[in-house]
């Protein structure tokens, strides 16, 4: 993920109220100044971490007592909307990176795949505008 969405995906996340940010190991520098910038600072009040292990990290949150939910544009993928969290449920929403999105290997790990349905002629939106909408649906309350 590039300095830029990385950035806006924290900034996301820490206004929806989230408790802290996973990076793969390919993930830029949250730090990096443009990172800063585009988050507006929300990368130094938000925890983060990045796991060395990625392929390994569904079974890390499943072992936690985190439901996974990826982001996917796969035809099998249930809409965002069919799904409502549990009170109290420790969920991670789980996003790739713009263009490729996640690897086969999560897309096939994690415990859902959800999509958010959008109007014909329209594929797919940025990745901070996904992951704003999926934080948004998937919120603590």
């Amino acid at each position: 993920m590039t300095a830029s969405n990385i950035g806006a995906v924290m900034r996301n996340v820490a206004a929806l109220g989230f408790d802290a940010v996973l990076l793969s190991p390919r993930c830029a520098d949250p730090l990096y100044r443009r990172s800063v910038k585009v988050a507006m600072g929300a990368v130094f009040s938000l925890p983060y971490a990045r796991i060395d292990d990625w392929y390994g990290a569904p079974e890390l949150l499943r072992a936690h007592g985190f439901t996974s939910y990826a982001m996917s544009l796969a035809a099998d993928s249930v809409p965002l909307d069919e799904f409502e969290p549990e009170a109290g449920e420790r969920l991670a929403v789980v996003i790739g990176s713009e263009g490729p999105g996640l690897t086969e290997h999560w897309q096939r790990a994690a415990d859902h795949r959800v999509t958010i349905p959008m109007a014909a002629g329209i594929d797919s939106l940025n990745v901070a505008a996904s992951t704003a909408i999926a934080c948004w649906h998937f919120r603590p309350r």
